[in-house]
């Protein structure tokens, strides 16, 4: 995906799909609010396309979701299948959230999704991901593929993606994020998360602290679900660069990070349960094909060289505690010092974030973009950090301050990372 985000002609259906998203908005109060009973009224006036899809694959999680499927995609596409694709939230163009048999969806086929939303909903009330998801839905059921892998927006269990019928689950790291809609405590968000898991559908984890474990398989064996677990169902340990997955060699994966291991296993583990199983050489050139941007991703544009000669400059979205422990194992994994330059949302835990981060960092820059999407105040990342950071601003700015090499990593908000995307892309 990562050469796929490119500045692109403003069509009249960009305009159209643009003024449609922007009537959605205005049609529900809330931006979240986990029901699915408008949803299906919708669905049902569409004549049910999420009925018709090919088979499909459910991602839930906190952490590492994004990776799954696109370590799923690129697997199955790698054996030949056309593959339906269906991610949130977008990073630079909308269209990013919905992939149809390979190819990411036209500005046209996208204004035509959404003016049949709007038409079938007629005013309704809906929220936008719940359109969005519809739309998707609209889309998948009419243009032939041969799988179908979906990603849970919130949760889980009331997710507007929860009315899919999987041929396979999977749940992968959960972490706290979103306690307001999901719950307080870790067991709780599980019992969120495993609110995917169906009757009689193989359902793939990874690690789980053994309390979360606990809660994900009492789901598991209440629906007679079967339950495909790290270290007990199969099994996944690094190797070099790449993995060794059940006895099979995989070469240097496509996304890079020590964690990136566990989530090709089990985006490989819910392949063969969902019946896709291609030959090694096959399995090995599509985990290391992988692109999913902002997740450990190397930049090497217009942000790149703005630092100095034998630098590195790194983007990851992680924007929570869960990911933020992911970060932490990667700046060990590192050996030498990174510099971090950090912006986060609103609404996210920055102080447990950069306690988690701050051991490992050798200085940290607290910044804001223009376009970012609520995001939290530069003083205030400052105060969490207990004066330690240093006021970038902006990511350009905290560049500028770097007067020796070194290698640093942008984080703390996939809003950010897009604009950093945009950034280095030179887009502005």
């Amino acid at each position: 995906m990562s050469n796929e985000i490119q500045r692109e002609p403003v069509t009249s259906s960009r305009v159209r799909a643009d003024a449609a998203l922007a009537r959605l908005h205005g049609l529900y109060p809330k931006l979240i609010d986990l029901k699915l009973e408008r949803l299906q009224r919708l669905l049902a006036d569409l004549g049910n396309p999420e009925r018709q899809l090919p088979p499909v694959i459910h991602v839930a999680g906190t952490n590492g979701k994004g990776s799954v499927c696109a370590f799923a995609r690129a697997v199955a596409e790698a054996a030949g299948l056309r593959v339906h694709v269906f991610t949130s939230p977008h990073l630079v163009r909308f269209n990013e959230r919905i992939r149809l048999a390979g190819e990411l969806v036209t500005d046209e086929q996208l204004a035509e999704a959404l003016d049949a939303i709007e038409a079938v909903n007629a005013g309704n009330q809906i929220t936008v991901f719940e359109a969005i998801a519809a739309a998707a839905f609209w889309l998948f059921a009419r243009v032939p593929a041969d799988l179908c892998i979906v990603e849970v927006g919130l949760g889980g269990r009331l997710d507007a993606t929860n009315v899919v019928s999987p041929v396979a689950c999977a749940i992968t790291s959960i972490s706290l994020d979103h306690q307001d809609f999901l719950g307080l405590t870790l067991v709780e968000i599980a019992g969120e998360k495993a609110g995917i898991i169906k009757p009689g559908v193989p359902v793939v984890i990874g690690y789980q602290p053994p309390a979360v474990a606990d809660r994900i398989v009492a789901e598991a064996l209440a629906l007679g679900a079967p339950l495909l677990r790290k270290n007990i169902d199969w099994s996944i340990l690094p190797q070099g660069e790449g993995a060794i997955f059940d006895g099979i060699l995989l070469p240097e994966l496509g996304l890079k990070g020590v964690h990136q291991v566990e989530n090709a296993g089990i985006a490989v583990a819910t392949l063969r349960a969902a019946g896709v199983w291609p030959n090694p050489e096959v399995l090995a050139r599509g985990v290391a094909e992988a692109e999913w941007p902002a997740r450990l991703q190397r930049l090497r544009g217009a942000l790149a060289v703005l630092l100095p000669e034998g630098s590195e400059l790194w983007l990851d979205g992680a924007h929570n505690p869960g990911g933020a422990e992911i970060l932490a194992d990667q700046l060990l994994e590192w050996r030498t010092p990174t510099t971090l330059i950090l912006g986060m949302k609103q609404s996210k835990d920055v102080g447990e974030v950069l306690r988690i981060l701050m051991p490992n960092a050798a200085v940290i820059y607290a910044v804001v973009e223009p376009g970012q999407h609520l995001a939290l105040p530069v003083e205030k990342i400052i105060e969490a950090s207990g004066g330690v950071a240093i006021p970038g601003p902006d990511v350009r700015g905290a560049l500028s301050q770097i007067q020796h090499p070194t290698r640093v990593l942008i984080c703390g908000s996939l809003y950010l990372a897009g604009e950093v995307l945009k950034l280095d892309a030179g887009f502005y």
